[in-house]
């Protein structure tokens, strides 16, 4: 008689008997859920779990589809996969690297910078389409680490040696797409059928590689208008090339080799030199065209603030007086705040913050009075004043700071002429591997993370619950407005996710195995052994990162 065990199923809150050893998959199938989009993984007792998972003990499931941000990142993986499978097979002497997110997609070129012409594109597209309908079986293995070196070995995967040779263990935790093997830190699908819309187009040296919509799988977006983005990716995509740092092993074999200290160094040199170009094209512009405003927007945890802070003093280098007002200050009393769709408060809104206030600040500073700036402090929710007013002269420039600075619906009562307006992010550069990027949001959530937990009141569990409502007000108030700025900053430094790890760990091993939060918890805690730990005592108190871990010089 087969023994049966208990299954709490999230979908649609039945519970179950299932026979004890079945795969999720196979509770899938016999727990018969509507899906308008094939489930891609699930979240088992609140940790992330591919679809071969074998059920033995009562447990609680949710299976989920690409409309949620966990199956959004499995669709990716999963067709990164079916791209370095399909590329083997088509140009087997070329070495594939998958650069960086465009858009709802990524941008991939060849290492011999050759590039993809329209009829190679095509071919490389329908390749892929071949592996998708060959229906190859997606499974995840764990081997000697001995052998996998010796698997990776074979197909040239120098890159995904380096990781196990500076990250050693006995056993390793292995992909396979028939039998080539891979790695990556998350759930993969089932197999190569489930990723079946994508598009492939020349782009650049490369080619750009469209996914649907995580909101509406069915539209798939091949438009790109992200060239002053892409352009920046580039940049510190190459620079790091020449660093000799593009991969996590490469930076990992850096670090043991003794040359954090260099690395650090060098990774803020170059931000010194970009924020000094900045400050002289706001100069010239403030000559040229009477620039009286600096806009800065941002996602979340990008260093918007110390990022104001270095420019402005680059600025007075440049003989320009500037001042800073940040628009976290002018955010409404906590219990004002407007509501989300989904009923909690959405301080990602503009009406979040209090535009009345704000406009009339801005109009009576650039009449020359002198003004009384809010102070916001988030332990309490609320607004506080203080007795130190502003006031411009001549010389001044205006440094206006916050997730909304590009939105026009900010400051409609100012002359487009007279902003210079900036985007910033955290682009990460560095992979895991060639085929598998680290997310620009991992790294910026654990900014977010280690901030909010020492500065904030906020933690863990407060930050992970809250990301996505950030990640949804990025994409509707932020994003949009990107490629409007006259220039963009990337905040990322190489060296940053190998100092993060030894403060993140444990934050996030606080949260608790009860909530759904623990499983981007377990994910990132994964992902963060990856690294070898850099002690922060060499990074500079003028540092971008010293506004996440602490130790900043600036005033915030």
């Amino acid at each position: 008689m087969a023994h049966t065990v208990e299954l709490r199923l999230e979908n649609n809150g039945t519970t179950i008997s299932v026979e004890m050893g079945s795969t999720l998959m196979e509770v899938l199938h016999s727990a018969g859920l509507e899906q308008p989009y094939p489930m891609l993984a699930a979240r088992v007792n609140n940790q992330y779990k591919e679809l071969s998972y074998r059920i033995y003990k009562p447990v609680t499931v949710e299976f989920f589809d690409m409309r949620h941000y966990e199956g959004y990142r499995v669709y990716q993986r999963t067709l990164s996969f079916v791209m370095q499978k399909a590329s083997l097979e088509l140009f087997p002497k070329r070495k594939l690297r998958i650069r960086h997110s465009l858009g709802n997609g990524f941008y991939a070129e060849y290492d011999d910078s050759v590039p993809l012409t329209v009829e190679d594109a095509a071919l490389l597209k329908l390749r892929m389409e071949d592996v998708v309908a060959r229906n190859l079986p997606i499974t995840r293995q764990k081997r000697l680490a001995e052998d996998v070196a010796k698997e990776y070995a074979a197909y040239g995967f120098d890159d995904r040696l380096e990781l196990i040779n500076t990250r050693p263990h006995l056993y390793r935790t292995v992909n396979y797409l028939g039998d080539m093997p891979g790695y990556f830190y998350g759930a993969l699908a089932p197999s190569t059928a489930y990723v079946s819309r994508f598009d492939i187009m020349p782009y650049y040296n490369g080619f750009y590689v469209a996914l649907p919509s995580r909101s509406n799988p069915e539209q798939l977006t091949t438009a790109i208008h992200h060239d002053k983005m892409f352009d920046i990716f580039h940049e510190y995509q190459r620079w790091i090339d020449i660093m000799g740092v593009p991969t996590v092993g490469d930076l990992n074999r850096r670090v043991m080799e003794g040359d954090a200290s260099e690395l650090i160094k060098i990774a803020e040199a170059f931000h010194e030199n970009k924020i000094a170009s900045i400050a002289r094209a706001i100069t010239e512009a403030n000559a040229e065209r009477g620039v009286r405003m600096a806009l800065i927007s941002g996602p979340s945890s990008s260093g918007k603030t110390t990022f104001s802070k270095r420019l402005g003093v680059q600025l007075r280098v440049l003989g320009l007086d500037p001042v800073l007002i940040a628009l976290d200050d002018y955010f409404v009393d906590r219990n004002k705040t407007p509501l989300g769709e989904d009923g909690k408060p959405d301080f990602e809104a503009l009406e979040a913050i209090d535009l009345e206030t704000l406009n009339d600040h801005l109009r009576r500073l650039a009449s020359g009075e002198s003004v009384e700036i809010p102070r916001y402090d988030f332990i309490s929710g609320k607004r506080q004043w203080h007795d130190k007013p502003l006031q411009l002269g001549p010389r001044s420039i205006l440094i206006l700071e916050g997730i909304h600075a590009l939105n026009p619906r900010l400051t409609p009562g100012i002359a487009d002429g007279q902003k210079f307006k900036i985007y910033i992010s955290c682009f990460t550069s560095v992979a895991m591997d060639n085929f598998s990027r680290i997310p620009t949001t991992d790294n910026r959530m654990l900014r977010r993370t280690i901030r909010d937990n020492a500065t904030r009141g906020n933690d863990a569990l407060r930050t992970l619950s809250m990301w996505p409502s950030v990640r949804r007000g990025e994409e509707r108030h932020i994003f949009p407005y990107q490629e409007n700025a006259n220039v963009m900053f990337n905040s990322s430094l190489f060296y940053e996710i190998s100092v993060l790890r030894a403060i993140a760990e444990p934050v996030l091993r606080e949260v608790p195995d009860t909530v759904p939060e623990y499983a981007e918890a377990r994910r990132m805690l994964k992902f963060l052994d990856n690294f070898v730990p850099i002690a922060p005592d060499e990074i500079p108190p003028t540092s971008l990162l010293r506004e996440f871990i602490g130790g900043s010089s600036f005033k915030y």
